[in-house]
């Protein structure tokens, strides 16, 4: 009975311990002032663990927690630490793994932007975050461990800026730096997965597209969808990170935002009603340019002329007056209904002359310039290769218009380049493009709806490439984005400059109509 009763004690005491495996910090590892434990405790005894906890030095219980799991963020001065992480068991046990770590001094650190610590995420989850080291030699690398030895992401810089996909659950994840000394530094961060409550999502950008050359204003057009049952609560886009330039309600973005030369890594972000959100990192280069910016409200400005376009040529008609008989014209400026800013400009067709059209034209930049920029020496125009025409649109009766035409041109070193688009209402809800070389439409397939008693949002937005051609690049209306990617030859010229145009053509009885323009915005660079 005695040797039984023996053996019970023994099982029941210290030896009955497993032990205490720990997961972070690795014994001895270089880390920076603010440290994660990770670790857990098994023992023999039928009652478990007791708890757990830290010793920083023999004697100093830095951390305790019930049970046999430690997920703990202790801050260390810099210096050398013979750590001790200890559990007891409730028959008695003791057990303890000693952890050595040397303290990096603050210099060496590493930030992390985004995401922030003991946050819920969707699936999709972006890590933003920078490096710095006291090695004079700097930092060679960062990487994200999403658990204890698995290094999911790496890059030889000081800094990252990555989206991993992740499996719902709860992560103790880790961004770690490494100098050219061989000294390194971490940034604990425990993150929840589509946990309890939360919906996981997604983003889909339209535009623009990662990884390119963007004009200084840059169209942005994103949807979002959510498993969270209550849907997207809202959508936002971040230039930078922490710098929140646009949000809205709601789980559809399209908005415009001017930026400055550089290079940015954008995100899209989206907030569902329970909790969750999902992020799409877009990376975009706005190029530094001798001259870069925006005409706003050109429809209120000064500055057009008008003018009839007879068939079937379809050459300008020195001889027709707004009066008519063939055509009639006019632009009726500071219009407060229909308006969106409280001032648009009525522009109305008429006649006698049927499918004739009447073409409105504006000169900006160069000869005859409307907004002071005659640019006599030729240093704005040939620096110039991206333009982004946006303007709103309203009509009470789209029926009785043929088309409408809105193009942007540029007159530079000899060269035309007309960037032509025309909205085939009557003859047919498709958008055509100006073949320059050909001297006719293209049809490209792509429909124009416009919606009459309603405002039409359309943004345009060309390229003059590298090598002197047009790039038709894409349409927005009313937030649906159509890529053209579609590539012309200019023609000859002996004009010089910018300008843009409006244009209303005449159906088959050339029936009289209006279209109201309200913020008409022009950019360039």
């Amino acid at each position: 009975m005695r040797k039984i009763a023996l053996l019970l004690a023994l099982s029941s005491g210290p030896l009955a311990f497993a032990g205490v495996t720990v997961s972070a910090p690795a014994n001895g590892s270089n880390v920076s002032t603010s440290v994660q434990y990770v670790a857990k405790a098994t023992t023999g005894c039928s009652k478990g663990v007791s708890a757990i906890g830290v010793y920083s030095a023999p004697g100093n219980l830095a951390y305790s927690t019930n049970g046999a799991n430690l997920n703990a963020d202790l801050t260390f001065s810099p210096g050398d630490y013979q750590t001790v992480v200890q559990a007891w068991d409730n028959c008695g046990g003791v057990s303890q793994t000693p952890v050595t770590i040397h303290v990096a001094s603050p210099s060496a650190n590493v930030q992390v932007s985004t995401p922030k610590n003991n946050s819920s995420v969707a699936k999709q989850v972006q890590y933003v975050a920078t490096a710095t080291a006291s090695c004079s030699k700097g930092v060679a690398a960062m990487g994200i461990y999403t658990s204890p030895g698995v290094l999911a992401y790496q890059t030889a810089a000081a800094s990252l800026n990555t989206v991993l996909t992740l499996n719902p659950g709860t992560y103790h994840t880790v961004v770690q730096e490494w100098d050219r000394c061989g000294g390194s530094s971490t940034s604990p961060i425990t993150i929840n997965v589509g946990g309890p409550g939360n919906g996981t999502g997604s983003v889909t950008v339209s535009a623009p597209q990662t990884n390119t050359n963007v004009n200084p204003t840059v169209q942005y057009v994103a949807s979002a969808s959510s498993s969270c049952g209550s849907g997207v609560a809202a959508m936002g886009v971040y230039t930078g990170p922490g710098q929140l330039a646009y949000a809205i309600a709601g789980s559809k973005v399209n908005t415009l935002l001017t930026l400055s030369p550089g290079v940015y890594h954008t995100v899209v972000q989206e907030w569902d009603n329970c909790g969750g959100t999902a992020v799409a990192p877009v990376t975009i280069t706005v190029p530094g340019g001798a001259v870069s910016g925006t005409f706003k409200n050109l429809h209120q400005q000064s500055g057009w002329a008008g003018y009839a376009l007879l068939p079937t040529a379809y050459n300008i008609c020195n001889g027709c007056a707004p009066s008519g008989p063939q055509t009639t014209w006019s632009m009726t400026q500071k219009v407060t209904s229909p308006s969106l800013s409280g001032n648009s400009s009525r522009m109305d067709v008429g006649g006698q002359t049927v499918y004739s059209d009447v073409l409105w034209n504006n000169h900006l930049i160069g000869d005859f310039s409307s907004q002071g920029m005659p640019d006599t020496n030729h240093a704005i125009v040939p620096n110039l290769h991206n333009f982004t025409y946006d303007v709103y649109f309203y009509a009470s009766d789209l029926s009785v218009s043929q088309a409408l035409e809105f193009d942007i041109n540029q007159f530079v070193d000899g060269n035309s380049y007309i960037w032509g688009h025309e909205c085939r209402v009557a003859g047919g809800n498709e958008w055509d493009i100006w073949d320059n070389p050909g001297q006719q439409w293209h049809q490209t397939g792509i429909p124009c709806n416009p919606v009459p008693n309603a405002w039409n949002h359309l943004v345009l937005q060309v390229q003059r490439t590298s090598d002197n051609h047009l790039l038709f690049q894409s349409i927005t209306l009313n937030g649906v984005t159509s890529t053209l990617n579609y590539y012309e030859s200019p023609t000859p010229t002996n004009w010089y400059g910018v300008t843009i145009n409006y244009q209303q053509d005449g159906n088959y009885q050339q029936a009289p109509y209006s279209i109201w323009l309200d913020n008409l915005n022009f950019s360039y660079w």
